[in-house]
């Protein structure tokens, strides 16, 4: 059998057929985890390592070859809001395609999703600090993203792919998360556009393809592992710290995560209908492929070093290694060749849980969740503003891979 071009595999989706064809090394574990699990509760069982997206990836593949998007990408610019209407002239393929991609599941709960705010509203602080220094960290010694994100467009300018990736955090955290005055849509099918566009273009670079140990990047498999170094990631670690989490907020932060993994093209069948779904999938597919690779560790420095920047002062690239150390533990940081720092590691040791406790024990005082949510909002959006350099935050469809 000739070996299937990548166009049609990817216009198959991922068809299993395809398998011994696409695979460049023996894959380090067999899937087994059922689809009964999952929010869909079936599902074909397919292995998410073959599957890509079915929808967006030719698409995305025929607006780069027929040379529409830079049109695209400047219609899109203004179109910010969940309920706004898509802009005019947006080729017909591609306005079908988003019309139907921005409808929220049959299965959105909207009072899950007030719960989920509520609980942001109290405990935004321990998400900041999670979605940097463990979920962005952790980003860098996932083999195939790393890579992905090195050689792929956003590589070559660091603070704009940290910025997009930031909206993203933000917009999730926000009241208004998936109404028609959010944001949060939007920015799931923007993503889910650049993810179609980086798997047509990154084939086709001189550098990936040699380090690489897949043919097509971000499978399903690949936006599952990212999405548990994300909100799966988040909730053991503030389990790990004991902070006090309600069964009625934990299940409803999940739902957030549930949803956006779904607004971002990933099959029902593959997201975890509980967190004793999502744990049992991760130690699958997350914990066994962490690894350090030479783009990782660049990736990592990059981070750490804008990070240090963004808050100035107040905290060095010293004590943002501290805190990575603290929270993804010694292995990581010394993949990562992050230095020991004595001081600051014994004093996060020895004074971070406490810290939690009595930021906890004050929740009970009037006023207190409002208070909280103001300065944790004050920093984040002071942190997107430096990012961005104020400036509008644009999540466009990528033309090239990274030029050097």
């Amino acid at each position: 059998m000739d070996k299937p071009s990548r166009r049609n595999v990817l216009k198959a989706g991922g068809a299993l057929g395809a398998l011994g064809a696409l695979s460049v090394t023996t894959p380090a574990y067999a899937w087994t985890w059922s689809p009964k699990g999952s929010v869909a509760g079936t599902g074909a069982g397919a292995d998410p390592r073959w599957v890509w997206d079915a929808e967006a990836d030719p698409l995305v593949a025929s607006l780069l070859d027929r040379g529409d998007v830079p049109l695209v990408n400047r219609l899109l610019r203004n179109w910010t809001k969940n309920g706004q209407p898509l802009p005019d002239g947006l080729p017909a393929d591609l306005r079908a395609f988003m019309e139907d991609a921005r409808r929220l599941p049959a299965w959105t709960d909207h009072g899950k999703l007030a719960t989920s705010f509520r609980f942001t509203e109290k405990r935004g602080l321990y998400l900041g600090v999670l979605y940097g220094m463990a979920s962005g960290m952790m980003s860098t010694v996932i083999p195939r993203e790393a890579r992905a994100v090195y050689y792929s467009q956003g590589g070559a300018d660091m603070k704009d792919r940290i910025t997009k990736t930031a909206k993203l955090g933000y917009d999730i955290m926000t009241r208004n998360a998936f109404d028609p005055d959010g944001e949060m849509i939007v920015t799931c099918v923007k993503t889910r556009l650049v993810h179609a566009a980086v798997r047509h273009l990154l084939p086709q670079s001189p550098h990936w393809p040699p380090v690489a140990d897949e043919e097509i990047p971000i499978s399903q498999a690949d936006m599952m592992v990212t999405w548990h170094s994300l909100g799966t990631t988040v909730m053991q670690k503030m389990l790990d710290w004991r902070v006090p989490i309600p069964s009625s907020e934990s299940t409803a932060f999940l739902h957030s995560w549930q949803l956006t993994a779904h607004m971002l093209g990933i099959r029902d069948e593959y997201i975890p209908a509980s967190w004793a779904q999502a744990n049992s999938q991760a130690e699958q597919v997350l914990t066994p492929i962490l690894a350090p690779t030479p783009e990782g560790i660049k990736l990592a420095d990059i981070l750490l070093n804008l990070g240090a920047e963004v808050d100035g002062a107040i905290l060095s690239k010293p004590i943002l290694g501290a805190f990575t150390r603290y929270v993804l533990g010694d292995q990581i940081a010394g993949w990562l060749k992050i230095p020991r720092e004595p001081v600051w590691d014994s004093l996060l040791r020895l004074s971070w849980r406490p810290f939690i406790a009595i930021r906890e024990g004050l929740l009970n005082l009037p006023l207190a969740p409002e208070t909280y949510w103001l300065f944790d909002e004050f920093l984040r959006k002071a942190t997107l503003l430096f990012l961005s350099e104020a400036q509008p935050i644009r999540i466009e469809i990528p033309e090239t891979n990274r030029p050097s």
